[in-house]
């Protein structure tokens, strides 16, 4: 049975992304972390050449990116228009950093989709992992992508668990969500649209859409 709130309709706008395709025929958004290097490489190669530079094997940069000289780039990598690339970044490869986005100092991407808007502006490492649209990370939240015993990630929701298949599988973040300052995201965390976690938090398993988590066990409703 599909858990519905768990599914790709149910926590990313596709239009918000150049990575739509990858989603295709998928049910959850973490199967696409396996196919993002491949992806990468063949839409790379599908650019206009008005708008992007491809300035490295397999990596593909647009003209009105912002990109720090201090940054580190290694492909396959795509840095769609408007995103800022600040100094000391390290972008690893397999990854996609959306329109208008940010990905600032000593932050950390590996194989990830980053949507349009989003913010990992401070001290973030964001690595086998999917986040939204306008999805914010605070200074110093991070996503941890590999469990300390090296077993396959599962999303505890309920009583229910969910096997992904996958050793590597950090967060995938909703629209919109809101992720305070220091905060980790366990592997197999999954974040609603407009969820907001508090600073300081450790974070495993699913925090429904609109809602707070606090700490363990205390997650409440947002009043609107």
């Amino acid at each position: 049975m599909i858990n519905e709130q768990l599914t790709i309709a149910a926590l990313l706008d596709l239009s918000q992304t150049i990575a739509a395709g990858i989603f295709e025929g998928l049910t959850y958004p973490w199967e696409a972390l396996p196919k993002i290097a491949d992806f990468v490489r063949k839409m790379g190669e599908t650019l206009p050449e008005e708008e992007y530079d491809k300035i490295g094997e397999d990596i593909w940069v647009a003209k009105s990116a912002e990109v720090a000289p201090s940054a580190y780039l290694h492909g396959p990598l795509i840095i769609c228009p408007d995103a800022e690339i600040r100094h000391g970044a390290f972008l690893r490869g397999s990854a996609i950093v959306g329109e208008g986005s940010v990905v600032g100092n000593s932050v950390e991407l590996k194989n990830c989709i980053i949507f349009n808007h989003a913010q990992v502006p401070h001290y973030n490492y964001i690595g086998d992992s999917i986040l939204g649209h306008h999805a914010h990370f605070g200074a110093g939240a991070v996503t941890s992508n590999l469990k300390s015993d090296r077993s396959l990630v599962t999303i505890a929701t309920g009583d229910e668990k969910i096997d992904t298949e996958l050793k590597k599988f950090g967060a995938i973040v909703g629209d919109f969500a809101e992720i305070g300052c220091n905060a980790v995201l366990n592997p197999g965390t999954v974040l609603g649209r407009h969820a907001t976690v508090y600073p300081l938090s450790m974070i495993r398993g699913v925090v429904p859409a609109d809602s707070i988590y606090k700490q363990s066990g205390e997650i409440t409703p947002k009043r609107r």
